[in-house]
């Protein structure tokens, strides 16, 4: 408990939670991070599957940057709309359900899920990679570097969104103010400069330029717009006006991404940079725009720590979004349910504990997990215009013929995106994630079904009417001899009503003997009924005997009074047999059958 606080802090009052609301600022540092860092390794994929056909189709990068960053802007109207229609939050599984039923609002909450354990893992990784673009020993360290990464992220998320915020709002505006010095130097040099470098390497051409590779090079460099419905899954954490603050929030978020976006990617094309397995394309551009020296440093630890920090929306938005699941019965119930800081804390702890074991699969290489991603934040991306094109036509309003248009256009484009996405990513491992899909439908319905017949089996009776109780209380003493613990349970069972019955199973008649005669002298007159067991078998004795005192008298409760030694120390009790604990959980699940634990507290 007090490793728990330290690391944690102290329990916060629910009066307090209108306090832990976010500004515009704090916000912005929050759900925008992840968003914002996938400038880092965007245009890199897009270079990566573009050099396949050789240099000459490099000049392809910019043509695709455009289209990805006419996606943002469609995305960046489309989700300001959404805001504004559902401002307590939740984004495409809320405009889903609201709009197209329960199967598609589950599938983009599945494929959001997904796409919230990938972020941690990827950001964290490619800000790895940028540590050891910088300081090259540390490449073998990766995987466990990014491990600490994610531990101490949960430990922050773990202490209170307002507090995370502040805390993580330094680091991300000084990686957004260096990467910004970068372009903006870098841009104007560049455009200074009518020529471009010749490239220093001249890579083998692998496949020929077709419209395959280049959707291949959009559908890697789509990785930019991922994070982008984060604000809309969190309006609600905004302070009021909400949705007004988040909107703003999100127009800031959009220039930012767009304006880095495309510097880099220009820069890249410029210059004739190359995708390197050991360094980034960002590192690159830094060393030639500024050399390596203290500048260049600011910039790659401003890189890494935004592709780190761009883990914490990930940390804000999937456990509101498992809250909302909760809420309507598809997530276990304690999925809702705030911490002492007032945070979804099982979300937080689950979240971190998927992404840790998925950097370790993949050994915290960030190009073998940008496969992956994506493919569920695009099919988010489509339910969620989708559904808002029909609440359109239904509702209609103000404008609605505008509004129309606009979601219209991104159901169209995400949905064009989504499928080039899963076409050209589906053998390198998006099939996984479809499959992952699947498997979250089906825990989701199975989740479902079991609290509703749960709600079903122990609601009341519509009539009033009481189920019939049993007409009387049977209290059963289970022993293996006589000592304090023993009479202590035997006190306490004969304060109750009912006829009690002590049971001793017989497995050594010299014991046995002993046991009886002392019973004779402490057991107040209680009826000691021993068990026969040839084959030394106490428990399977002593649940044979309840299943028979059972089955004879169906109209009676069985009181199972269990006294129980517990040790001063609790690492006791590894000396001390567990024949309680076993018979606790055998017994827990017969109908009928109360429990009841009488402690005997050692004190050495």
């Amino acid at each position: 408990m007090i490793l728990k606080r330290w690391l944690v802090g102290d329990p916060l009052k629910t009066a307090q939670a209108r306090h832990e609301r976010l500004s515009k600022t704090i916000a912005l540092a929050i759900f925008s991070s992840n968003a914002i860092s996938s400038v880092a390794y965007a245009t890199e994929e897009i270079l990566l599957v573009l050099i396949l056909a050789g240099a000459a189709a490099v000049t392809w990068s910019i043509p695709v940057s455009l289209a990805i960053l006419f996606l943002v802007l469609v995305l960046t109207i489309s989700y300001r709309q959404i805001i504004y229609e559902y401002p307590e939050g939740g984004g495409a599984y809320v405009v889903a359900r609201s709009n197209l039923g329960d199967r598609p609002a589950l599938v983009a909450a599945a494929a959001l899920m997904i796409d919230y354990i990938l972020t941690v893992a990827v950001s964290v990784a490619a800000g790895i990679a940028a540590l050891t673009s910088a300081i090259p020993s540390l490449f073998i360290h990766r995987e466990a570097l990014g491990l600490v990464a994610i531990l101490f992220m949960i430990v922050m998320n773990l202490r209170g969104v307002r507090e995370s915020g502040k805390f993580f709002a330094i680091p991300t505006y000084f990686a957004i103010g260096a990467l910004g010095i970068l372009v903006v130097v870098g841009t104007v040099r560049s455009l200074s400069n009518s020529g471009a470098p010749p490239l220093t390497t001249s890579p083998v051409e692998a496949e020929t330029l077709t419209l395959f590779l280049v959707l291949r090079a959009f559908a890697a460099g789509c990785s930019a717009v991922t994070g982008m419905e984060v604000i809309s899954n969190g309006v609600k954490a905004f302070r009021p006006p909400e949705s007004k603050n988040a909107a703003t929030t999100m127009i800031w978020m959009s220039t930012i991404l767009a304006s880095l976006f495309m510097g880099i990617s220009w820069m890249a094309f410029h210059y004739g940079i190359l995708a390197k397995v050991d360094e980034t394309v960002v590192s690159q551009l830094a060393r030639l725009t500024f050399g390596t020296g203290p500048i260049y440093y600011a910039i790659q630890i401003g890189t890494m720590a935004l592709l780190v920090l761009a883990a914490n929306s990930a940390f804000a938005g999937f456990p509101h979004l498992a809250s909302i699941l909760a809420r309507d019965g598809f997530m276990p119930h304690q999925m809702a349910t705030f911490g002492d800081r007032l945070v979804f804390s099982n979300g937080i702890i689950i979240l971190g504990f998927f992404a840790c074991l998925l950097l370790v699969v993949f050994e915290g290489d960030t190009h073998a997990l940008i496969p992956l991603y994506a493919i569920g934040v695009f099919l988010s991306f489509t339910l969620s215009q989708a559904g808002m094109v029909k609440q359109w036509l239904v509702k209609k309003g103000t404008h609605w013929q505008t509004k129309l248009i606009v979601n219209g256009v991104g159901a169209v484009t995400t949905g064009i995106a989504t499928v080039i996405i899963a076409s050209t990513k589906f053998m390198q491992g998006a099939w996984i994630v479809f499959l992952l899909i699947t498997v979250l439908l089906l825990m989701f319905q199975g989740i479902r079904s079991h609290y509703k017949a749960v709600s079903e089996q122990i609601a009341l009776d519509r009539r009033g009417e009481r189920p019939p109780l049993p007409r009387r209380n049977i209290v059963i003493i289970p022993i293996s001899g006589l000592n304090r613990a023993v009479i202590r349970g035997l006190d306490y069972a004969r304060s109750r009503p009912g006829e009690i019955r002590a049971v001793f199973v017989d497995v050594d008649p010299a014991e046995s003997a002993k046991v009886k005669i002392q019973w004779a002298q402490w057991g107040g007159g209680v009826n000691l009924i021993a068990l026969s067991s040839p084959y030394r078998s106490v428990l399977g004795s002593l649940l044979d005997y309840v299943e028979e005192v059972l089955e004879k008298d169906p109209d009676a409760w069985i009181t199972v009074v269990i006294p129980e030694i517990l040790p001063a120390r609790w690492w006791q009790n590894i000396l001390h047999n567990q024949r309680a604990l076993m018979l606790k959980a055998a017994l827990l699940f017969k109908d009928r059958v109360i429990l009841i634990d009488v402690p005997y507290h050692l004190t050495r």
